[in-house]
């Protein structure tokens, strides 16, 4: 069994700053790309940034420039760093890792989820 623990959401004003983390523990030999998703009331989940084992990122073009993803792969930990944060940031926010087990095995797990709420 595999957890994906998030942390780091909150209120915040426009054009402030906040640091989401996701630590994986469990049943784990390795994990492949780790990611942010988020969805807002009303809306599809959808994919906020990627980042692979080797460290390769890709981001939605609406946080271009914004946002910094990071990971530590001695630790099973993913990072989103958030700046200059907009209104229509608002969302819950959710890790992702796709984890390899020690039966090589790949799964794609989910975090519970971390409301982020930008307003003033």
């Amino acid at each position: 069994q595999v957890q994906l623990v998030e942390s780091g959401g909150g209120l915040v004003q426009p054009g402030g700053s906040l640091r989401l983390s996701c630590a994986a523990s469990g049943s784990i030999f390795s994990i492949n790309d780790m990611g942010w998703y988020r969805q807002a009331p009303g809306k599809q989940r959808e994919l906020v940034a990627l980042i692979t084992r080797g460290g390769s990122t890709n981001y939605a073009d609406s946080v271009k420039g914004r946002f910094t993803i990071s990971r530590d792969n001695t630790k099973n930990t993913v990072s989103l760093q958030m700046n200059r944060l907009k209104p229509e940031d608002t969302a819950v926010y959710y890790c992702l890792a796709g984890v390899v087990t020690p039966r090589w095995n790949e799964y794609d797990y989910w975090g519970q989820g971390t409301q982020v709420t930008v307003s003033s």
